[in-house]
């Protein structure tokens, strides 16, 4: 991992953000975002995986991060990382291709969340989930 100022910005806010969280197998997850950041090649791409679910899932917004100064080029792609959910899923993925950080970071983000060693258990949710994972790697690829 690249550790800038931003990075380490990013760092700190990510385990702020996601402290109190739990993956579906209890594990802090936490630990996604920063597998994701290790797999990245740039302070951008890093910080944008780090970031990545901060908008979706707590509290902060997108003119928080901007405040916080987090560059146009880590804001725009954390912007089409937040999936809206009034959006069909394949209609976002499209979207997420056309900029190179934000593809690069969903492409980690799904591989990551297609490991299913990551659960305790795997059922029929599970396996339909990674197939369309499947899919929408191969609109990003």
């Amino acid at each position: 991992m690249i550790y800038t100022e931003m990075t380490k910005k990013a760092l700190k806010l990510c385990f702020e953000a996601h402290k109190d969280q739990t993956d579906k197998s209890g594990m802090p997850y936490v630990f996604h975002p920063f597998h994701l950041a290790e797999s990245m090649t740039d302070e951008y791409t890093t910080t944008a995986a780090l970031l990545h679910d901060v908008v979706e899932d707590t509290d902060y917004t997108l003119s928080d991060l901007k405040d916080m100064g987090f560059p146009e080029k880590v804001t725009d792609a954390l912007a089409l990382l937040t999936h809206d959910k009034s959006v069909p899923y394949m209609e976002y993925v499209e979207k997420i291709k056309q900029n190179p950080v934000a593809r690069a970071v969903k492409l980690a983000d799904l591989t990551h969340n297609s490991d299913l060693s990551r659960l305790d258990t795997v059922d029929e949710k599970a396996l339909r989930r990674v197939e369309k994972y499947k899919k929408a790697m191969e609109i990003l690829k």
